[in-house]
C-alpha cells in the first residue's frame, strides 16, 4: 500500500503566509528525487500553527501538484475528534490516499478513549487511516494491544510508529497482522525498523535528502542490508542534527543550504535554530555529501 521514503513535508512560509509557489516546486522536487509518497500538514509542517482553512488548502495544493504521481497521506490529526473528522472529509474530497491521524494530544485519553476516537472517525469517513503514535509529543501511547484492536477496523490500514521503541515493529506485526502497513516515524531507527518488517519511513530527513533517503529505503526493501548500513552511516549525523533544536527549525535551516531559494520562515512558537544546531547541520550535510 504505502512504502519507501515518504517525507513529512515542511511548509514554506514567506512573510507569515503560505508560499504556494514554493510548495508546488518543493513537491515536484521531492517526487523527482525519488520520494514515494508525501505527507502535508504533519508536525514537521507546523500544522499546529495553521487555521483549519489554511491547513485544508495546503493539503489540496499538495494533492493537486502530486497529480497522482505518488500518494498523498494528509495530516488530519487533532485533539478534537470533530476537527480531525473535518480534516479527513476535506482530504478525502481533495483526493488524498489516506489520512495520518495522530493520537489525541494533551487530552491524554485512556485506551477506551483512543479506540472511541478512531472508531468515530472511521464510522463517519471512508478515507483510510494511518495511525500516528508519537508519545514524546502526545504523552499517551498506543500500546500494541490497543493497536491490534484498531487494526481490525477495515479502514485503519497502518501506523506511523514514532514510539522510539524499534521492537514495536515486531510486537505490532504480531498484534495487527502482516498486512498492516508499518512506517517508521524515526529516521535514526528506520534501519532496525525495516529489518523487523517495516514498509518505509515517514521522514523528516527526506525533506533535505530525498534522493539519499529514497536510496536507503530501496536498499532496505530489496534486502540489500550492507548497502543500507552504508547509507545509514552517511545519513545518521543528519538525522541527529535535524533534532538538535526544536523541529522543524533545523530542517528549514538545512533546506536553506540545499535549496537556497526555499522560504525558511517559522511560525511562533518555533524560532530559528541555535548557532550550535546550525553548525551540527552544516557538519552533517558535509558528511552526507549534500553541501
Amino acid at each position: 500500500m504505502f512504502s519507501g521514503s515518504i517525507p513529512a513535508l515542511v511548509t514554506p512560509f514567506r512573510d507569515g503566509a503560505f508560499d504556494e509557489a514554493a510548495f508546488r516546486a518543493f513537491v515536484d522536487w521531492q517526487i523527482a528525487e525519488g520520494s514515494t509518497g508525501l505527507v502535508p500538514c504533519g508536525t514537521t509542517g507546523e500544522s499546529a500553527t495553521m487555521s483549519i482553512e489554511e491547513h485544508n488548502h495546503v493539503v489540496s495544493v499538495c494533492v493537486e501538484q502530486a497529480a497522482g504521481r505518488v500518494p498523498v497521506i494528509a495530516g488530519c490529526g487533532s485533539n478534537d475528534t470533530k476537527v480531525a473528522l473535518e480534516h479527513m472529509r476535506h482530504a478525502e474530497a481533495a483526493g488524498a490516499a489516506a489520512a495520518l491521524v495522530v493520537l489525541p494530544y494533551y487530552n491524554r485519553p485512556n485506551s477506551e478513549g483512543v479506540i472511541a476516537h478512531y472508531r468515530y472517525l472511521t464510522d463517519n469517513s471512508s478515507l483510510p487511516i494511518i495511525l500516528y503514535n508519537v508519545p514524546g509529543r502526545t504523552v499517551t501511547d498506543i500500546s500494541p494491544e490497543t493497536m491490534g484492536v484498531l487494526a481490525r477496523i477495515p479502514t485503519i490500514v497502518g501506523c506511523k510508529d514514532a514510539s522510539g521503541k524499534v521492537e514495536r515493529a515486531t510486537a505490532q506485526r504480531l498484534a495487527c497482522g502482516e498486512d498492516f502497513c508499518q512506517l517508521s516515524g524515526n529516521d535514526d531507527m528506520a534501519l532496525g525498523f525495516m529489518a523487523m518488517g517495516g514498509a518505509g519511513c515517514i521522514s523528516v530527513t527526506a525533506n533535505v535528502a530525498p534522493g539519499l533517503c529514497g536510496e536507503f529505503q530501496r536498499a532496505c526493501l530489496g534486502g540489500e542490508w550492507a548497502a543500507a548500513l552504508r547509507l545509514q552511516d552517511r545519513l545518521f549525523p543528519l538525522h541527529a542534527a535535524l533534532f538538535s533544536d526544536a523541529s522543524p527549525g533545523p530542517a528549514k535551516y538545512a533546506l536553506s543550504r540545499v535549496r537556497p531559494d526555499f522560504p525558511t520562515d517559522l511560525r511562533l512558537p518555533m524560532t530559528w535554530p541555535s548557532e550550535a544546531s546550525r553548525a551540527a547541520v552544516d557538519a552533517a550535510l558535509a558528511i552526507a555529501g549534500l553541501a
